[in-house]
């Protein structure tokens, strides 16, 4: 004969059965931590640029957009380059360049299209580069600015450091040389306020477009009695 079995059920202890909600919340929370911090990153990623989402060169600022702040300083410029209208020239200061932030405005014009003195003042330096080539560096008249054009295909005839230079005068021609594209001829522009020093390969970067947007337009073509390119 077989003895029946009987099952008693067995009552887990009170400990054990804090333990088990304790746990179990503690779960809960790190899973709603978890989800916190993933929508946190989102949106973080979503409010930072990245470089995929960056274009190479921002544009023209849209209508109604902050320009850069011009320095009050800063003499009146003319655009460096005869027959570009201040509507065409692109704010490519910010663009990312190989190690580096561009910090300069590039300016397109056809290979030999004249390049001009932005403002009055002397001529300190021409100055050949790995990656401006054939380059100028010009002050103003107080000793406060230096003005930087690169990729010059040549000089105009002439030059020479030391000598004064009219705002507006022929100085050059655009080209590529340099580490420029050859495809893709343009004047290298930049500006940089002078330490006391006054070293003419160094000072503090600024940003040369609201002084271009509102500078006064170059000739259509060469200056009268310039060599043709």
């Amino acid at each position: 004969m077989h003895r029946a079995l009987t099952f008693r059920s067995v009552r887990p202890p009170r400990a054990a059965i804090a333990f088990g909600f304790q746990a179990a919340a503690a779960a809960v929370s790190l899973a709603t931590g978890l989800l916190l911090f993933a929508a946190l990153a989102v949106g973080t990623a979503a409010a930072q640029p990245s470089a995929a989402r960056t274009p190479a060169h921002a544009g023209p600022a849209p209508a109604g957009a902050a320009l850069p702040t011009a320095d009050p300083d800063l003499p009146r410029l003319v655009i460096p380059v005869a027959g570009v209208r201040a509507a065409q020239l692109i704010d490519s200061y910010q663009d990312g360049r190989p190690g580096h932030r561009h910090e300069a405005i590039d300016i397109m014009a056809p290979s030999g299209t004249p390049v001009l003195a932005a403002a009055d003042g002397p001529l300190v330096k021409l100055f050949t580069s790995v990656p401006g080539g054939l380059t100028v560096y010009q002050f103003d008249r107080q000793g406060r600015y230096a003005f930087y054009y690169a990729h010059l295909d040549r000089y105009a005839s002439g030059m020479a450091e030391g000598m004064p230079l009219q705002r507006g005068q022929l100085i050059g021609y655009v080209g590529t040389r340099g580490n420029a594209p050859g495809h893709v001829p343009h004047l290298h522009f930049e500006v940089h306020r002078l330490g006391p020093e006054k070293q003419w390969w160094q000072g503090a970067p600024m940003n040369p477009f609201t002084a271009l947007r509102n500078a006064d337009e170059g000739p259509l073509s060469a200056p009268s009695g310039a060599a043709s390119p």
